[in-house]
């Protein structure tokens, strides 16, 4: 069994604040717009962590995460990719793969709008954790964590943070 946190569009920014959510997790999932190389480092410092580049990411970060990032966690298959789409309306690539080998859990980022559906056309959970930094167009803040049992996603939570 694990404990996930999972952000995106941090654009250069991590506080304390955010690395306390953390704190019970076992890892941390970046969906993209990480912003720089410190703020990779500083979430890989404090847990095991996985990421992809997102459009405003540097060829530092690029040559460093993947555009996609597939992996087995416990039994649950998984996909994060910075701009996915959403049930429904799915970027062109995102939907070539989800006809063929869809994961348990799709994680999207650079929306910065928080949404959490189950997709039953791909029988999936798809999961955007909305913005955790302070650039863009939201108004609050977000952040997710969930537990991956077996191949079982249970106990998802949002947190919400204070207008930034």
């Amino acid at each position: 069994m694990k404990r996930i946190g999972i952000l995106s569009d941090t654009h250069s920014y991590i506080d304390s604040t955010i690395l306390g959510y953390f704190e019970a997790c076992d890892e941390i999932w970046h969906a993209g717009d990480i912003g720089n190389s410190a703020i990779a480092a500083t979430l890989a410092e404090f847990k095991p962590f996985r990421a992809v580049y997102g459009n405003i990411d540097d060829q530092l970060l690029r040559s460093s995460y993947p555009l996609v990032n597939r992996f087995f966690c416990e039994q649950a298959d998984v996909m994060i990719k910075h701009i996915v789409g959403y049930p429904g309306k799915y970027e062109k690539q995102v939907r070539e793969i989800l006809k063929v080998n869809p994961p348990k859990l799709l994680i999207a980022g650079h929306s910065h709008i928080l949404k959490v559906q189950y997709d039953t056309n791909y029988n999936l959970l798809y999961v955007n954790p909305g913005a955790a930094g302070k650039s863009g167009f939201h108004h609050v803040r977000t952040l997710v964590r969930l537990t991956i049992d077996k191949a079982d996603i249970k106990d998802l939570e949002v947190v919400e943070f204070a207008h930034r």
